[in-house]
């Protein structure tokens, strides 16, 4: 078997070889990339610019958009373009360099959202004590915890991947180098790679139990609420972000620990969408575009350019 970590290309085989799909695949990508750049860099420009929302909810929020925005970068672009060009090559270090930046971005991500699903417990379980427990500093300090789990995840999966060497021919079945494709060109059994993938889903897994309890707790107390405008409104917030949370965890885990079939399949490359395209597309419209501060600072925005240009 040649070995190929030394040569400069991989091949994403993508979603079809024919051309009408990768037309059609490339145009769908394009809309879904700039609807998720335009929700979260709005998100951005808000909450930087106005002072109302410059609280710990919307400090996370900024964060998340930033990790949106460059979890969506990673694969779409390279994708719409190979699409395009009808050129499905990637550099080796372009591959190496997709690994990384989906690992940090993804991690982070996942820490980030137990972040704010512990921010929105003491918000409305404890709202006398949110100032003291939700302080600035302690905000800073959850957000930089979370980036550098991501970054030592990140470190650990590309070291890893790429340790052992790849035989063959050198075909990543996917439309971007995910460790899983790249798992099954290695010329020997990984097994570092193996423990950091079981390590990475078990504190994953952690997350998703904090998650969880937190929003049982949330529910519980929102029951309790006399007002039923009060109690809907409170769940019409919550539910779509447990929804989201479940569905980028849950599709995440069937990718990694699902075996590989030998004959690669179209499944495989939808579910990988659900953890790398859905949420960033969706957290903007339920995290954030449906809250009412955020469209008063849409309003307020507006205005302010209504009059400057008049």
């Amino acid at each position: 078997m040649d070995n190929f970590t030394s040569r400069s290309t991989f091949f994403l085989m993508g979603f079809s070889d024919i051309r009408e799909i990768q037309i059609f695949h490339a145009v769908l990508f394009l809309l879904i990339y700039l609807a998720a750049l335009l929700g979260n860099l709005l998100i951005i420009m808000l909450t930087t610019k106005d002072h109302c929302l410059h609280t710990p909810m919307f400090f996370f929020l900024k964060n998340l958009s930033f990790l949106d925005v460059g979890l969506i970068s990673i694969p779409v672009p390279k994708s719409i373009i190979n699409s395009l060009t009808d050129d499905n090559t990637i550099s080796f270090l372009g591959c190496v360099s997709q690994v990384f930046f989906f690992f940090l971005l993804a991690t982070t991500e996942v820490a980030l959202l137990t972040v704010m699903s512990y921010d929105r417990y003491i918000a409305i379980c404890h709202p006398l004590r949110y100032d003291i427990i939700m302080s600035h500093g302690a905000c800073v300090r959850m957000a930089a915890s979370s980036w550098l789990s991501g970054s030592l995840n990140a470190i650990l999966h590309t070291a890893f991947t790429f340790s052992t060497p790849m035989c063959g021919s050198p075909e990543v079945h996917q439309f971007f180098c995910d460790v899983p494709q790249l798992l099954s060109l290695a010329c020997s059994f990984n097994t570092g790679e193996l423990v950091v993938i079981g390590l990475s889903l078990v504190l994953d897994f952690g997350c998703f139990v904090f998650i969880d309890i937190s929003y049982i707790h949330i529910f519980s107390t929102v029951l309790r609420i006399p007002s039923r405008e009060g109690r809907s409104k409170a769940f019409s917030t919550c539910l779509p972000h447990l929804i989201v949370v479940t569905l980028f965890l849950s599709s995440g885990y069937f990718a990694y620990l699902r075996p590989l079939p030998k004959s690669p399949s179209l499944w495989d490359l939808l579910i990988s969408v659900f953890y790398t395209v859905v949420p960033p597309t969706m957290n903007p419209l339920i995290y954030s575009l449906r809250n009412k501060d955020m469209k008063m600072a849409l309003r307020k925005l507006k205005i302010t350019g209504y009059f400057q240009s008049n």
